[in-house]
């Protein structure tokens, strides 16, 4: 029997932060458990989990990046949409409270898959 490997999905967390208190950094610390290729990006300075933010502001050319998950709302996504869709990611994940339908249909036409779904709930029930 063949093991087919299942494919990296490397996340951009949109939103990191060192705040143990906000669902970006839960989520960063679900990613880390269990060993999940993640790079925090913000625009606040700190490191979670042994890896350094990244800041959003240099808009940085990043490779490879498979799902991108957002933990900024819609008010302050407009700066950044077109970098993030830039990075051609496969899947933008629009947790609770980012949902914007401008920006779902840029993703959409860019031919990017749109989740409007929780990261922490994926992660917990396998369905990541």
């Amino acid at each position: 029997m063949e093991v087919v490997k299942a494919e990296p999905k490397k996340t951009l967390i949109v939103g990191a932060t060192d705040n143990p208190s906000r669902y970006a950094y839960m989520a960063a610390s679900m990613f880390a458990e269990r060993g999940m290729e993640f790079i925090p990006i913000g625009i606040k300075k700190g490191e979670v989990f042994g890896r350094e933010i990244v800041d959003l502001r240099l808009k940085p050319d990043l490779k490879d990046i498979h799902t991108v998950t957002l933990y900024i709302g819609p008010a302050n996504q407009e700066e950044w949409m077109d970098y993030l869709i830039g990075l051609r990611p496969k899947r933008i994940i629009f947790n609770p409270g980012t949902e914007n339908p401008v920006f779902f249909k840029k993703a959409l036409d860019a031919g990017i898959e749109v989740l409007p779904a929780c990261n922490l709930v994926m992660l917990s029930t396998g369905q990541f």
